[in-house]
């Protein structure tokens, strides 16, 4: 969650009540005991108006906030721990992408697996990120930028990286925004791609679907020249425009000039303009500080 100085002089956290019922989520399933997200709401926007020094202004810039929860239990053991200490990082943070954007490329990882059916994908959990490093940088070290996750025998895509993954694809005259559902436990619910689903739901010309993309089809749809654009959606880049993954040997490069009419860009234009106050959004989406 980021909180953002408005063009108008204020202070802005986006959709806390999201974030907050996601913390929730998270924590009860380490079996940790649930708060009053409304209360830890109010509590940052005290620590946000004392610390408004630390809010950086202009576009991009923002101040990260991370509430966290840890056990602080004093005895070694696999079992529920009896004391618990929620806190919040917070840091101030610049331009994801300081001279525009910058595309980024992906590499099909067909070995690890980043999450899975009836796991702790779903969740926000240190667990889900530290497997993930090694697998990162060996695709770095192959000149990609992040790992597209898949699963199962049809290669479906389920992240990238450490963000959830979006296509877009002609069909019939009109353009699909397709991501990964949630109802299999192993996709983060993150709360920029719930954002991007909600405003796009209400884009003319643009249907929404969240279904598992295949790697195949996704394949199939560039060389039939159908796949138009790919984007990463998180908290710290809001969405990364992808030119090329790579899969089954060989690269699918993909068209990331972000032009007028890019669904990649409006979702950006969009969300930033809601950030920093120059639009009001749907309800509850901007609280003001």
């Amino acid at each position: 969650m980021k909180c953002y100085s408005t063009k108008s002089g204020g202070l802005r956290l986006f959709r806390p009540d999201r974030n907050m019922a996601r913390l929730n989520s998270s924590m009860n399933r380490l079996a940790m005991p649930s708060f009053d997200g409304g209360e830890m709401t109010s509590l940052l926007k005290e620590f946000c108006k004392v610390e408004e020094s630390w809010v950086p202004q202009g576009a991009g810039y923002s101040l990260y906030l991370r509430p966290t929860a840890i056990g602080t239990h004093p005895f070694l053991g696999v079992d529920v721990s009896a004391h618990v200490k929620m806190f919040v990082i917070a840091s101030p943070v610049g331009p994801y992408y300081p001279q525009g954007f910058k595309p980024v490329s992906l590499y099909s990882d067909s070995v690890n697996k980043r999450a899975w059916p009836g796991g702790v994908g779903g969740f926000k959990v240190g667990g889900n990120y530290g497997p993930t490093i090694q697998p990162a940088k060996e695709a770095m070290s192959m000149g990609y930028n992040q790992v597209l996750w898949m699963w199962g025998e049809e290669d479906e895509v389920t992240e990238c990286g450490a963000m959830n993954l979006f296509f877009v694809l002609e069909e019939d005259g009109k353009r699909i925004l397709q991501t990964a559902p949630l109802d299999r436990g192993d996709i983060l619910p993150g709360v920029t791609r719930q954002s991007i689903i909600d405003l796009a739901s209400g884009w003319e010309g643009v249907e929404v679907r969240e279904e598992f993309p295949k790697m195949g089809d996704i394949k199939k749809a560039a060389d039939e020249g159908r796949l138009l654009e790919a984007f990463g959606s998180g908290t710290a880049a809001v969405v990364s425009p992808i030119e090329r993954i790579h899969y089954d040997g060989a690269d699918i490069n993909i068209n990331a000039d972000m032009g007028s009419d890019s669904i990649t860009k409006r979702a950006w234009d969009d969300l930033n303009a809601i950030y920093y106050g120059e639009v009001e959004g749907p309800e509850g989406w901007g609280v003001d500080i």
